[in-house]
């Protein structure tokens, strides 16, 4: 390769001469400032770089005034360098939930344990006993490093895990129902995140829709008569992101229970949230696992990610045969967890095995009391008080937190808030400035009554002294 041609130290002001005299790419690798970040960066990433900056200058200078400002050669390699940069950055980042929503679907829902890092870390480094069987000396299954665990604290007989309880319900009905009935109740008939629908799942699966009842009222009769040679399931589906109040009715899970065994078919529920610890003391009612798994339901599935605090899992526990019946289908391995979220979940069960559930971050959040916030948010709020604007209004006041998740809607946490008021910037403009932060860690809080709204139960406490230095900043 030729050696490049010195290039002006600017371009020239008209647009023409100007589309003329910018460098290469070639040229431009070989400045010193970009030789020296592909040494660490790679020429691949620096070069990629340079050619989508010159790209977008060509496209300004064609689009600028006959006589606009010059753009020089260091401009050009610091707009590479921030290019280069940006390429190299993980996209999927940390943020600081400040939202006071435990289980934020779009901030990835429930937060891993330190146990379970660990636990992660040290099977994805190195080799495992994955589907290993080390006393035999042969090939072994996934499933026994969680299903006997997972089955005892569900009260079931056996356990499996799939990747998410989309998954779980689908499976489940394509084994048990397919080119068959399934009886739902009408006011069953959900929608979960990101516009999945049951009856779309169940389409797909392969099994027949039959609903029943209303919207509002569904009773066990409307079940019985539904019932005929080709129902293969009952569904009971957990409207665990909405409710309906009023004039409502449902059948008990005893209820069902029973018109299934009369039948002679399944009874199966989603369960959604997956609640398996007793939230009752936090003021929260949700259905546990266990229960309905007492009360005789042949099956039931929910996701590891939210009340149950674990990795994004679908389980599904209920009866050996059946469960046995659905790992045998050839969908299961396409759909089956990986080694990651395997040993992740082994780590929360252990949690709950020894009693530890402030070990495992959403139900240490659940169970913080309005004492516990005031005490932290009064603490913060002093320092606050030192490194923030003085002109800012910071004050504690009484909120409330939420689960989310799709779990628990209509139920609150009791919580102290931190509201906070800038003569500088709009609540919705200290919101920007957290969120997309010069440098740092973004920080995720809420509006309300136009003030900046923070509630300490969703930031961990090693992430306060971070969190006070973005509020600073963005008071600025």
């Amino acid at each position: 390769m030729n050696p490049p041609r010195e290039p002006v130290a600017k371009l020239a002001p008209d647009a023409s001469a100007r589309l003329r005299e910018i460098p290469s790419v070639d040229e431009l690798l070989f400045r010193p400032r970009l030789q020296k970040l592909a040494e660490t960066a790679g020429r691949a990433i620096v070069a990629s770089a340079s050619r989508e900056v010159l790209a977008q200058l060509r496209i300004a200078l064609k689009n600028a005034a006959p006589h606009g400002n010059p753009v020089d050669l260091e401009t050009i390699e610091s707009q590479v360098v921030a290019r280069a940069e940006t390429m190299l950055a993980p996209s999927l980042r940390r943020v600081i939930n400040a939202t006071g929503v435990i289980l934020h679907t779009n901030l990835g829902r429930a937060p891993l344990s330190a146990s379970a890092v660990r636990q992660i870390a040290e099977t994805a480094t190195r080799y495992s006993n994955l589907e290993y069987d080390i006393a035999a000396g042969r090939r072994g299954k996934r499933d026994l490093h969680t299903s006997k665990t997972l089955a005892d604290l569900a009260g079931a007989e056996s356990a499996i895990v799939v990747n998410n309880n989309a998954a779980a319900v689908f499976l489940a009905l394509n084994t048990l129902a397919k080119a068959a009935e399934v009886i739902v109740s009408r006011g069953e008939l959900i929608e979960i995140g990101d516009g999945f629908r049951i009856p779309d799942i169940m389409a797909e699966s392969g099994a027949i829709l039959r609903e029943v009842g209303t919207t509002n009222r569904t009773r066990i009769r409307d079940y019985e008569r539904a019932a005929t040679e080709r129902t293969r399931l009952l569904l009971r589906v957990h409207p665990s992101n909405f409710r309906i109040t009023g004039f409502t009715e449902r059948p008990s899970l005893e209820e069902l229970v029973a018109l299934g065994r009369r039948l002679g078919v399944p009874v199966f529920e989603d369960l959604g949230s997956g609640c398996v610890a007793n939230l009752a003391p936090s003021g929260i009612s949700e259905p546990l696992v266990r229960a309905s798994c007492d009360a005789g339901v042949s099956l039931v599935s929910f996701s590891g990610d939210k009340l149950f605090g674990g990795p994004q899992a679908g389980i599904i526990a209920g009866k050996k045969e059946i469960v046995e019946c659905i790992r045998r289908n050839p969908l299961f391995r396409a759909l089956r967890a990986d080694k990651l979220a395997t040993a992740a979940l082994e780590a929360t069960l252990k949690s709950y095995l020894q009693g530890a559930l402030d070990d495992i971050p959403a139900l240490r959040m659940i169970r913080l009391t309005r004492d516990d916030l005031a005490r932290r948010a009064s603490a913060f709020i002093e320092r606050l008080r030192v490194s923030a604007a003085q002109d800012a209004a910071i004050e504690r006041i009484a909120g409330f937190s939420v689960i989310g998740g799709g779990s628990t809607p209509d139920q609150q946490l009791p919580a102290e808030l931190i509201s906070i008021a800038s003569k500088r910037h709009s609540a919705a403009k200290l919101e920007e400035r957290l969120r997309r932060p010069a440098c740092g860690i973004p920080v995720i809080a809420r509006i309300e009554d136009d003030r900046l709204v923070l509630d300490l139960r969703t930031v961990f406490p090693d992430e306060e002294d971070a969190l006070a230095s973005a509020l600073a900043a963005a008071l600025s």
